[in-house]
């Protein structure tokens, strides 16, 4: 039987993607105590990398998108990290979203609302978190967001 986070997915016709292997030199993600900490996942959907520039090549609206499927990855990585099981997430800590943005770009925390929103959609209060959203120049491989995150486990 699949657990209230897995039937919430479903019932929001969401499907989790594998949780991705990593690009470079680090590990997915690291369990300490019980604290999960969720390293950066790109912005990737069924069609592949979601590349772009907010302010310049998207909107608001497509960069949601983007910080969206970052959180899919985020949860991906997390069930992986937990067997399986995702109802161990007690709560979600932490995200940190970067944005590949303009210099003028100022809408920030509504790119990375897309991942914030998931997050509350599928815990309710327990997805409600703590939040940082910045720009950057640059993303790896020309991505529109990274999100990282940190969640309390049982």
């Amino acid at each position: 039987m699949a657990g209230r986070i897995e039937a919430r997915l479903k019932d929001l016709g969401l499907v989790l993607p594998d949780a991705p292997a990593p690009a470079a030199n680090y590990v997915p993600f690291v369990q300490a105590g019980d604290l999960l900490f969720v390293s950066g996942q790109i912005s990737q959907g069924p069609e592949g990398l979601i590349r772009g520039r907010l302010g310049d090549t998207m909107d608001v609206a497509e960069g949601a998108k983007a910080a969206r499927r970052c959180g899919m990855s985020l949860l991906a990585q997390a069930r992986a990290a937990l067997g399986g099981d995702l109802d161990r997430i007690r709560r979600v800590v932490k995200l940190t979203g970067f944005v590949n943005s303009t210099a003028d770009f100022t809408d920030q925390p509504k790119v990375i609302n897309g991942c914030s929103d998931l997050m509350v959609e599928l815990l309710g209060d327990a997805g409600r978190h703590a939040r940082a959203a910045v720009s950057a120049p640059a993303l790896p491989l020309g991505v529109a967001v990274e999100i990282e995150a940190v969640f309390q486990v049982a």
